[in-house]
């Protein structure tokens, strides 16, 4: 495909597709090909792809066993759309899936298939649990993302009248580099926990009883923000002494990409529900409730959906499952996250312009700041850098490298490599992201008598 079909292609999406696209924008690219790590550009350009689908794709691009699998199912004749009948590919699907959850639930384990997207799982699991237990209120977070459906919507922390409900108490996610009581580290966590704690348990506290409290057990959207693991299991002790029932958000999370299988594993936490989508697709639209048999007490009919039965991406997502089940990617992913988090710590040792590096496993954060200002104390951290952000997005592309922003401010450049990446492909990751750091940083903030790039802010 020529260069011109790529201009003329992109033209064509920003005159038809919504203003609501959003990787589209940051990303001016038109994918053609692509295997494992790579892309291939419309104007044969090769891109590392640490976006992944936005962590969808535990495998990488087209991985063989995920081809395979679809074709098996292509080449059977098999149905591919049966609503929630049972068949054998779902049956072989909610084994595999069933044999890798925390144990403590799968013995209870019930399933709900909810359709194509995180969001809609998110939804059934809040009518689940407000189902079970008679109560309305919801126990959410600062910073949370669960999805872009009003329910979803109204548990997360974005801004605007769509992220809100009168029903959803917003607790204090910890947040060590930026943290909302203003002292880090465990002091900050317990700070979190007593005051959720302090919440629940005051007769007077304002909140509406709450049917469910849920979680992501490491911020994504929000920032690549890890739990700590005593806190999370303060929640846990907290929503049982309660019988408030946990929902662990393993969207993005889950599939081995922190080092552990499911993210909850790291803090020994067994939620009583798991909302699952992304990675247990294997590339294709899936996302299921999984859930303590105890809260099965909704009735006939009380969540469908037509696209339930997705049979092609069952198939891929027990591929996908088995593979990283028997190949201990998640492992894997918890070594590799270790190597090139130390790495970026060297990089953020060099350079002023890096707050923090954070992250779990192959779900890593880099958080920039401007060095420039001055704070009253010193010692709090810099004002996030939104613009120095995208500049290093926009670099790494040029470089050949995708990766995505997050965090309150997209102020966090973030890294969501397979879990088939391999050494020297994270090398190269690593730098190209130097690279591209070392360019944004010289045009945002230049050497004394040194005219910046244009459009930076000292620009002569």
């Amino acid at each position: 495909m020529l260069a011109a079909d790529r201009e003329a292609i992109l033209r064509r999406q920003a005159l038809r597709e919504s203003t609501a696209r959003t990787y589209a924008r940051s990303l001016p690219i038109v994918p053609v090909r692509a295997r494992g790590l790579t892309i291939e550009g419309a104007d044969g350009r090769r891109y590392l792809d640490c976006l992944s689908g936005a962590g969808s794709l535990a495998l990488g691009h087209n991985h063989p066993v995920v081809l395979e699998a679809v074709r098996a199912v292509l080449d059977s004749g098999a149905p591919l759309h049966v609503l929630d009948l049972a068949t054998p590919v779902k049956d072989h699907f909610t084994t595999e899936l069933f044999s890798t959850l925390p144990a403590g639930l799968a013995e209870r384990a019930r399933i709900q298939f909810c359709g194509p997207a995180g969001t809609d799982a998110v939804e059934a699991a809040l009518k689940l649990a407000k189902a079970a237990t008679g109560r309305s209120g919801i126990l959410a977070f600062t910073g949370a993302y669960h999805g872009m459906t009003a329910g979803a919507l109204g548990v997360s922390a974005g801004p605007g009248p769509l992220a809100t409900d009168v029903g959803v108490t917003r607790l204090p996610y910890p947040y060590d580099y930026r943290c909302p009581f203003g002292v880090g580290g465990e002091q900050g966590a317990r700070l979190a926990a007593a005051w959720a704690e302090s919440l629940v348990t005051d007769p007077r506290g304002g909140i509406e009883p709450p049917a469910a409290m849920i979680v992501e057990p490491v911020q994504g959207e929000g920032g690549v923000i890890p739990a700590p693991d005593d806190w999370l299991r303060r929640m846990r002790r907290l929503t049982e002494r309660h019988g408030i029932p946990l929902i662990a958000d393993e969207v993005q999370t889950g599939v081995g990409r922190t080092g552990a299988f499911w993210a909850v594993e790291h803090s020994g936490v067994v939620p009583d529900v798991m909302v699952l989508s992304k990675a247990i697709g294997g590339s294709l639209p899936l996302a299921v409730v999984v859930y303590d048999q105890d809260l099965d007490l909704w009735p006939r009919g009380a969540h469908a959906g037509t696209f339930r039965g997705n049979q092609l991406a069952m198939a891929a997502g027990a591929a996908t499952l088995k593979f990283v089940r028997e190949n201990a990617l998640a492992e894997r992913a918890g070594q590799l996250g270790r190597r090139m988090a130390t790495a970026l710590r060297r990089l953020a040792a060099a350079h002023r312009c890096v707050g923090d590096v954070r992250g779990r496993g192959l779900m890593l954060g880099v958080e920039l700041v401007d060095p420039e200002s001055v704070l009253p104390d010193g010692t709090a951290p810099q004002p996030p850098a939104p613009a120095l952000a995208a500049a290093v997005q926009r670099a790494c592309l040029d470089r050949g490298l995708i990766v995505e922003l997050g965090g309150r401010h997209d102020s966090v450049i973030r890294l969501l490599p397979p879990l088939t990446t391999t050494d020297e492909q994270a090398e190269a990751v690593l730098d190209r992201l130097a690279d591209a750091l070392a360019e944004a940083e010289r045009a945002h903030h230049p050497a004394p008598g040194l005219t910046a790039l244009p459009g930076s802010r000292h620009a002569t």
